[in-house]
């Protein structure tokens, strides 16, 4: 049996997340359940709370992840966001974040996509676990292809800065 995690005060996403999914606790409460390469967690918080504790780990929000997609690229709706860029963890939602029903994928571990029978896709990661998701291949397909769209963006933004400056470090204390 699984275990299930208190409220986290930092959330436990890495490089190898591949997912955070709904799941309706046994009290009736949202939680997530968290897919790895290798393992998965339950906990105590919606997806979407998990994934602003994570940013917030990073140094942002959620909201300012999004806030920044919407600079970058001028996506509103469903944003993908970069949670961590340094490491490579993007991740999209499957439906509004403000629903306790919206999954979260990492872009980055993804290898395939199918259309699944009755409006629904599924997805094969590299490590060549499958997971069906009640989400139309056009809307699955358009969530990755704007999570690639924002990552080169913004890969593109750190490269240049890199190129111009990034020898230069700020040092307040000298």
């Amino acid at each position: 049996m699984q275990q299930i995690e208190q409220n986290p005060t930092m959330a436990e996403l890495t490089p190898l997340t591949m997912a955070v999914l709904p799941k309706l606790l046994e009290n009736g409460q949202p939680g997530c359940e968290v897919i790895e390469t290798e393992d998965s967690f339950t906990f105590r918080t919606p997806p979407s709370r998990f994934i602003d504790l994570a940013c917030k780990f990073y140094g942002s929000s959620l909201k300012g992840r999004q806030a920044g997609v919407k600079d970058i690229c001028g996506i509103t709706h469903k944003a993908p966001i970069s949670i961590d860029p340094v490491s490579g963890m993007y991740f999209f939602p499957t439906s509004s974040p403000l629903s306790h029903a919206c999954s979260w994928i990492s872009h980055s571990h993804i290898k395939r996509i199918e259309a699944a029978p009755h409006q629904r896709t599924t997805l094969i990661f590299k490590n060549g676990y499958t997971l069906t998701l009640d989400v139309s291949y056009g809307s699955m397909m358009n969530q990755v292809q704007r999570t690639a769209q924002y990552r080169f963006l913004l890969d593109k933004r750190i490269r240049h800065l890199w190129k111009y400056g990034g020898d230069q470090i700020a040092e307040p204390f000298v």
